[in-house]
Protein backbone atom coordinates (compact mmCIF):
# COMPACT_ATOMS: atom_id res chain seq x y z
CA UNK A 1 0.00 0.00 0.00
CA UNK A 2 0.92 3.46 -0.69
CA UNK A 3 -0.01 6.70 0.12
CA UNK A 4 0.24 10.17 -1.46
CA UNK A 5 -1.03 14.03 -0.68
CA UNK A 6 -2.78 16.63 -3.33
CA UNK A 7 -2.87 19.76 -2.46
CA UNK A 8 -5.55 21.55 -3.68
CA UNK A 9 -4.67 25.23 -4.82
CA UNK A 10 -6.51 28.41 -4.79
CA UNK A 11 -10.26 26.59 -4.23
CA UNK A 12 -12.14 27.13 -1.34
CA UNK A 13 -12.40 22.59 -0.77
CA UNK A 14 -15.72 23.73 0.99
CA UNK A 15 -17.52 25.09 -2.63
CA UNK A 16 -15.11 22.22 -4.26
CA UNK A 17 -16.72 19.56 -2.33
CA UNK A 18 -20.20 20.48 -1.50
CA UNK A 19 -22.40 20.42 1.46
CA UNK A 20 -21.93 18.50 4.06
CA UNK A 21 -19.07 16.70 2.17
CA UNK A 22 -21.79 15.37 -0.50
CA UNK A 23 -19.74 15.61 -3.86
CA UNK A 24 -16.34 14.48 -2.19
CA UNK A 25 -18.30 11.36 -0.95
CA UNK A 26 -19.37 10.99 -5.00
CA UNK A 27 -15.70 11.46 -6.05
CA UNK A 28 -15.13 8.66 -3.58
CA UNK A 29 -17.57 6.69 -4.50
CA UNK A 30 -15.44 5.91 -7.87
CA UNK A 31 -13.05 4.96 -6.45
CA UNK A 32 -13.83 2.14 -3.85
CA UNK A 33 -9.86 0.69 -3.42
CA UNK A 34 -8.66 3.63 -2.41
CA UNK A 35 -8.90 5.07 1.16
CA UNK A 36 -9.21 8.79 0.50
CA UNK A 37 -9.53 11.77 3.18
CA UNK A 38 -9.71 15.23 3.24
CA UNK A 39 -7.92 17.76 6.09
CA UNK A 40 -8.48 21.46 4.91
CA UNK A 41 -6.76 22.17 2.03
CA UNK A 42 -4.80 18.72 1.48
CA UNK A 43 -6.23 15.41 0.69
CA UNK A 44 -4.82 11.58 1.77
CA UNK A 45 -5.05 9.07 -0.83
CA UNK A 46 -3.84 5.03 0.12
CA UNK A 47 -3.71 2.16 -2.41
CA UNK A 48 -2.28 0.91 -5.36
CA UNK A 49 -0.13 3.18 -7.44
CA UNK A 50 -1.88 2.57 -10.78
CA UNK A 51 -5.27 3.58 -9.19
CA UNK A 52 -3.91 6.26 -7.52
CA UNK A 53 -2.81 7.67 -10.63
CA UNK A 54 -6.10 7.64 -12.59
CA UNK A 55 -7.67 8.96 -9.39
CA UNK A 56 -4.88 11.95 -9.98
CA UNK A 57 -5.96 12.32 -13.48
CA UNK A 58 -9.56 12.61 -13.06
CA UNK A 59 -9.42 14.84 -9.85
CA UNK A 60 -6.82 17.25 -11.67
CA UNK A 61 -10.38 17.32 -14.59
CA UNK A 62 -12.42 17.72 -11.93
CA UNK A 63 -10.37 20.73 -10.57
CA UNK A 64 -10.22 22.47 -14.24
CA UNK A 65 -13.99 22.09 -14.44
CA UNK A 66 -13.96 23.62 -11.20
CA UNK A 67 -12.01 26.37 -12.50
CA UNK A 68 -13.31 26.94 -15.84
CA UNK A 69 -17.08 27.31 -14.75
CA UNK A 70 -16.70 27.83 -11.02
CA UNK A 71 -19.43 25.13 -10.30
CA UNK A 72 -19.47 21.29 -9.76
CA UNK A 73 -22.66 19.23 -9.76
CA UNK A 74 -22.55 15.26 -9.61
CA UNK A 75 -23.83 15.07 -13.11
CA UNK A 76 -20.22 16.95 -14.09
CA UNK A 77 -17.92 14.59 -11.74
CA UNK A 78 -19.98 11.77 -13.83
CA UNK A 79 -18.92 12.84 -16.98
CA UNK A 80 -15.69 13.66 -16.14
CA UNK A 81 -14.91 10.19 -14.57
CA UNK A 82 -16.04 9.04 -18.25
CA UNK A 83 -12.99 7.88 -20.48
CA UNK A 84 -13.11 10.79 -22.61
CA UNK A 85 -14.07 13.20 -19.48
CA UNK A 86 -11.23 15.38 -20.71
CA UNK A 87 -12.88 16.45 -23.81
CA UNK A 88 -15.08 18.40 -21.71
CA UNK A 89 -12.40 20.75 -20.54
CA UNK A 90 -11.82 21.55 -23.89
CA UNK A 91 -12.48 25.10 -25.56
CA UNK A 92 -13.87 23.59 -29.21
CA UNK A 93 -16.74 25.72 -30.10
CA UNK A 94 -19.05 23.84 -28.48
CA UNK A 95 -17.93 25.05 -25.10
CA UNK A 96 -18.64 29.04 -26.58
CA UNK A 97 -22.00 30.63 -24.86
CA UNK A 98 -24.70 30.08 -27.05
CA UNK A 99 -26.50 32.52 -25.90
CA UNK A 100 -26.66 35.18 -22.61
CA UNK A 101 -30.16 34.42 -20.81
CA UNK A 102 -32.12 36.13 -18.40
CA UNK A 103 -30.15 38.48 -15.56
CA UNK A 104 -26.91 37.47 -17.90
CA UNK A 105 -26.59 33.84 -16.99
CA UNK A 106 -24.60 32.26 -19.94
CA UNK A 107 -26.19 29.21 -21.55
CA UNK A 108 -23.54 26.90 -22.82
CA UNK A 109 -23.30 23.21 -24.31
CA UNK A 110 -22.56 21.44 -20.92
CA UNK A 111 -21.53 18.17 -22.57
CA UNK A 112 -20.04 16.18 -25.15
CA UNK A 113 -22.66 15.14 -26.84
CA UNK A 114 -24.05 18.44 -26.47
CA UNK A 115 -21.36 20.20 -28.11
CA UNK A 116 -21.88 17.87 -31.04
CA UNK A 117 -25.14 18.86 -31.36
CA UNK A 118 -24.13 22.42 -31.24
CA UNK A 119 -21.40 21.24 -34.17
CA UNK A 120 -24.03 19.41 -36.27
CA UNK A 121 -26.73 22.26 -36.44
CA UNK A 122 -23.78 24.75 -37.17
CA UNK A 123 -22.80 22.17 -40.39
CA UNK A 124 -26.24 21.16 -41.54
CA UNK A 125 -29.56 22.16 -41.91
CA UNK A 126 -31.66 20.04 -40.61
CA UNK A 127 -30.50 17.98 -37.93
CA UNK A 128 -32.38 14.73 -35.84
CA UNK A 129 -31.24 15.13 -31.94
CA UNK A 130 -32.22 11.74 -30.13
CA UNK A 131 -31.82 10.28 -26.66
CA UNK A 132 -33.61 10.26 -22.90
CA UNK A 133 -35.26 13.03 -20.82
CA UNK A 134 -32.97 15.88 -19.25
CA UNK A 135 -30.54 15.88 -22.33
CA UNK A 136 -30.89 18.70 -23.35
CA UNK A 137 -31.85 18.55 -26.91
CA UNK A 138 -34.65 20.84 -26.57
CA UNK A 139 -32.73 23.60 -24.72
CA UNK A 140 -29.61 23.38 -26.42
CA UNK A 141 -31.74 23.45 -29.81
CA UNK A 142 -33.54 26.94 -28.48
CA UNK A 143 -31.13 28.47 -27.49
CA UNK A 144 -28.80 28.20 -31.11
CA UNK A 145 -32.03 29.26 -31.98
CA UNK A 146 -32.64 32.64 -30.20
CA UNK A 147 -28.84 33.20 -31.16
CA UNK A 148 -29.81 32.59 -35.15
CA UNK A 149 -32.66 35.25 -34.32
CA UNK A 150 -30.52 37.70 -32.52
CA UNK A 151 -27.68 37.49 -35.61
CA UNK A 152 -30.32 38.07 -37.47
CA UNK A 153 -29.75 34.17 -39.22
CA UNK A 154 -32.92 34.02 -39.28
CA UNK A 155 -36.09 36.42 -39.51
CA UNK A 156 -38.44 33.96 -36.87
CA UNK A 157 -38.32 30.83 -34.77
CA UNK A 158 -41.17 27.91 -34.79
CA UNK A 159 -41.66 25.80 -32.25
CA UNK A 160 -43.68 22.92 -32.51
CA UNK A 161 -44.98 19.68 -31.00
CA UNK A 162 -47.32 16.81 -31.77
CA UNK A 163 -50.34 17.02 -29.70
CA UNK A 164 -50.13 13.74 -28.88
CA UNK A 165 -52.46 12.98 -24.95
CA UNK A 166 -49.51 10.72 -22.92
CA UNK A 167 -52.67 9.44 -21.26
CA UNK A 168 -54.63 12.22 -20.54
CA UNK A 169 -57.75 13.77 -21.91
CA UNK A 170 -57.41 17.15 -22.14
CA UNK A 171 -60.37 17.47 -24.84
CA UNK A 172 -63.07 18.65 -22.18
CA UNK A 173 -60.85 21.23 -20.91
CA UNK A 174 -62.46 24.51 -20.55
CA UNK A 175 -60.68 27.73 -23.07
CA UNK A 176 -60.18 27.75 -26.43
CA UNK A 177 -57.79 25.66 -28.89
CA UNK A 178 -54.36 27.56 -27.75
CA UNK A 179 -55.86 27.11 -24.21
CA UNK A 180 -56.32 23.50 -24.63
CA UNK A 181 -52.55 22.88 -26.12
CA UNK A 182 -50.86 25.39 -24.50
CA UNK A 183 -49.67 22.76 -21.74
CA UNK A 184 -48.58 20.38 -24.67
CA UNK A 185 -46.15 23.43 -25.89
CA UNK A 186 -45.00 24.53 -22.20
CA UNK A 187 -41.41 22.73 -21.76
CA UNK A 188 -40.67 25.49 -25.21
CA UNK A 189 -42.21 28.10 -23.14
CA UNK A 190 -40.40 27.12 -20.12
CA UNK A 191 -37.12 27.43 -22.40
CA UNK A 192 -37.66 30.37 -24.20
CA UNK A 193 -38.83 32.10 -20.73
CA UNK A 194 -34.84 31.42 -19.49
CA UNK A 195 -33.61 33.01 -22.83
CA UNK A 196 -35.47 35.90 -23.34
CA UNK A 197 -37.28 38.72 -20.92
CA UNK A 198 -40.80 38.11 -19.73
CA UNK A 199 -41.98 41.41 -21.58
CA UNK A 200 -39.94 40.92 -24.87
CA UNK A 201 -41.03 37.44 -25.51
CA UNK A 202 -44.61 38.02 -25.40
CA UNK A 203 -44.43 41.15 -27.58
CA UNK A 204 -42.59 38.30 -30.20
CA UNK A 205 -45.10 35.92 -29.86
CA UNK A 206 -47.52 38.61 -30.41
CA UNK A 207 -46.08 39.58 -33.65
CA UNK A 208 -45.20 36.38 -34.70
CA UNK A 209 -41.25 36.16 -34.47
CA UNK A 210 -41.51 33.81 -32.22
CA UNK A 211 -44.41 30.90 -32.83
CA UNK A 212 -45.22 27.92 -30.83
CA UNK A 213 -47.56 25.98 -32.67
CA UNK A 214 -49.04 22.16 -32.42
CA UNK A 215 -48.01 20.09 -35.55
CA UNK A 216 -51.12 20.05 -37.40
CA UNK A 217 -50.71 23.37 -38.00
CA UNK A 218 -47.46 23.25 -39.87
CA UNK A 219 -49.50 21.92 -42.80
CA UNK A 220 -49.51 23.30 -46.17
CA UNK A 221 -47.01 26.14 -45.00
CA UNK A 222 -43.85 26.79 -46.28
CA UNK A 223 -41.59 27.68 -43.58
CA UNK A 224 -38.59 29.57 -44.80
CA UNK A 225 -35.98 31.84 -43.43
CA UNK A 226 -37.09 30.47 -40.34
CA UNK A 227 -34.99 28.12 -37.27
CA UNK A 228 -37.37 25.22 -37.14
CA UNK A 229 -37.69 23.21 -34.16
CA UNK A 230 -39.93 19.94 -33.99
CA UNK A 231 -39.88 18.86 -30.11
CA UNK A 232 -40.99 15.41 -29.42
CA UNK A 233 -40.45 13.74 -32.18
CA UNK A 234 -41.13 10.16 -31.34
CA UNK A 235 -44.93 11.02 -31.16
CA UNK A 236 -45.00 11.99 -34.90
CA UNK A 237 -46.55 9.35 -37.35
CA UNK A 238 -44.87 8.64 -40.69
CA UNK A 239 -47.10 10.82 -42.54
CA UNK A 240 -46.93 13.46 -40.17
CA UNK A 241 -43.03 13.50 -40.25
CA UNK A 242 -43.04 13.55 -44.22
CA UNK A 243 -45.02 16.30 -44.20
CA UNK A 244 -42.83 18.39 -41.64
CA UNK A 245 -39.74 17.98 -43.55
CA UNK A 246 -41.47 19.34 -46.16
CA UNK A 247 -42.32 22.23 -44.85
CA UNK A 248 -38.85 23.18 -45.40
CA UNK A 249 -37.95 26.73 -47.11
CA UNK A 250 -35.07 28.76 -48.53
CA UNK A 251 -32.24 29.38 -45.62
CA UNK A 252 -33.90 27.22 -42.98
CA UNK A 253 -32.59 25.31 -39.95
CA UNK A 254 -34.37 22.25 -38.93
CA UNK A 255 -34.17 20.24 -35.66
CA UNK A 256 -36.02 17.44 -34.87
CA UNK A 257 -35.70 16.40 -30.91
CA UNK A 258 -37.28 12.97 -29.49
CA UNK A 259 -36.96 10.34 -26.95
CA UNK A 260 -37.83 6.57 -28.15
CA UNK A 261 -38.07 5.68 -24.86
CA UNK A 262 -41.44 7.83 -24.75
CA UNK A 263 -43.41 7.15 -27.61
CA UNK A 264 -47.15 7.94 -26.15
CA UNK A 265 -48.17 6.39 -30.02
CA UNK A 266 -51.41 4.01 -30.10
CA UNK A 267 -49.90 0.36 -29.92
CA UNK A 268 -48.45 -0.93 -32.75
CA UNK A 269 -48.03 2.33 -34.75
CA UNK A 270 -44.55 2.80 -35.92
CA UNK A 271 -43.05 6.18 -34.70
CA UNK A 272 -42.13 9.01 -37.55
CA UNK A 273 -38.75 9.58 -35.80
CA UNK A 274 -37.66 6.21 -35.94
CA UNK A 275 -39.07 5.82 -39.39
CA UNK A 276 -37.00 9.25 -40.25
CA UNK A 277 -34.25 7.85 -38.97
CA UNK A 278 -34.10 4.92 -41.33
CA UNK A 279 -35.03 6.58 -44.19
CA UNK A 280 -33.01 9.48 -44.26
CA UNK A 281 -29.65 8.13 -42.86
CA UNK A 282 -27.87 8.22 -45.81
CA UNK A 283 -28.80 11.55 -47.25
CA UNK A 284 -26.45 14.02 -47.45
CA UNK A 285 -26.42 17.08 -45.22
CA UNK A 286 -28.85 15.64 -42.68
CA UNK A 287 -26.82 15.48 -39.02
CA UNK A 288 -27.92 12.97 -36.40
CA UNK A 289 -26.55 12.97 -32.60
CA UNK A 290 -27.39 10.47 -30.02
CA UNK A 291 -27.32 11.41 -26.80
CA UNK A 292 -27.73 9.24 -23.56
CA UNK A 293 -27.39 8.99 -19.89
CA UNK A 294 -23.88 11.14 -19.35
CA UNK A 295 -25.20 14.04 -20.95
CA UNK A 296 -28.55 13.98 -18.25
CA UNK A 297 -28.55 16.90 -16.75
CA UNK A 298 -31.17 17.35 -14.20
CA UNK A 299 -31.27 15.83 -10.83
CA UNK A 300 -28.93 13.29 -10.60
CA UNK A 301 -31.72 10.83 -10.18
CA UNK A 302 -32.75 11.58 -13.52
CA UNK A 303 -30.08 9.27 -15.13
CA UNK A 304 -30.77 6.56 -12.06
CA UNK A 305 -34.76 6.75 -12.80
CA UNK A 306 -33.27 5.84 -16.52
CA UNK A 307 -31.23 3.47 -16.00
CA UNK A 308 -33.35 1.66 -14.06
CA UNK A 309 -36.39 1.66 -16.65
CA UNK A 310 -33.28 0.98 -19.43
CA UNK A 311 -32.66 -2.14 -17.42
CA UNK A 312 -36.23 -3.13 -16.67
CA UNK A 313 -37.23 -2.98 -20.35
CA UNK A 314 -34.34 -4.90 -21.24
CA UNK A 315 -35.31 -7.78 -19.01
CA UNK A 316 -38.64 -8.12 -20.41
CA UNK A 317 -37.59 -7.99 -24.30
CA UNK A 318 -35.42 -11.04 -22.82
CA UNK A 319 -38.05 -12.87 -21.28
CA UNK A 320 -40.22 -12.02 -24.60
CA UNK A 321 -37.70 -13.51 -26.76
CA UNK A 322 -37.16 -16.41 -24.63
CA UNK A 323 -40.81 -16.81 -24.32
CA UNK A 324 -40.98 -16.64 -28.21
CA UNK A 325 -38.09 -18.90 -28.75
CA UNK A 326 -39.81 -22.02 -26.74
CA UNK A 327 -43.50 -21.41 -28.10
CA UNK A 328 -41.34 -21.70 -31.98
CA UNK A 329 -39.97 -25.09 -30.26
CA UNK A 330 -43.03 -26.10 -28.93
CA UNK A 331 -45.02 -25.79 -32.21
CA UNK A 332 -42.32 -27.39 -34.22
CA UNK A 333 -42.76 -30.01 -32.01
CA UNK A 334 -46.64 -30.14 -32.46
CA UNK A 335 -46.31 -30.32 -36.20
CA UNK A 336 -44.13 -33.01 -36.30
CA UNK A 337 -46.40 -35.52 -34.20
CA UNK A 338 -48.90 -34.57 -36.91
Amino acid sequence: MHERKIEIKKINPVELFGVNNSLFKHIKSFFPKLKISSRGNELTITGDEEVMDEFERKFDLIIQHFHKYNSLTENNIDNLMMDDGSSMISTDDGSETLVHGNGGVKIKARTLNQKKLVQAINENDMVFAVGPAGTGKTYTAVALAVRALKAKEVKRIVLTRPAVEAGENLGFLPGDLKEKLDPYLMPLYDALRDMIPPEKLADMIEFGIIEIAPLAFMRGRTLDKAFVILDEAQNTTAMQMKMFLTRMGMTAKFVITGDMSQVDLPHRQKSGLAYALDVLKEVEGIGTVRLGQNDVIRHSLVKRIIDAFDKMEAEERQKKEEYAEIKKRNYGKSTDSE
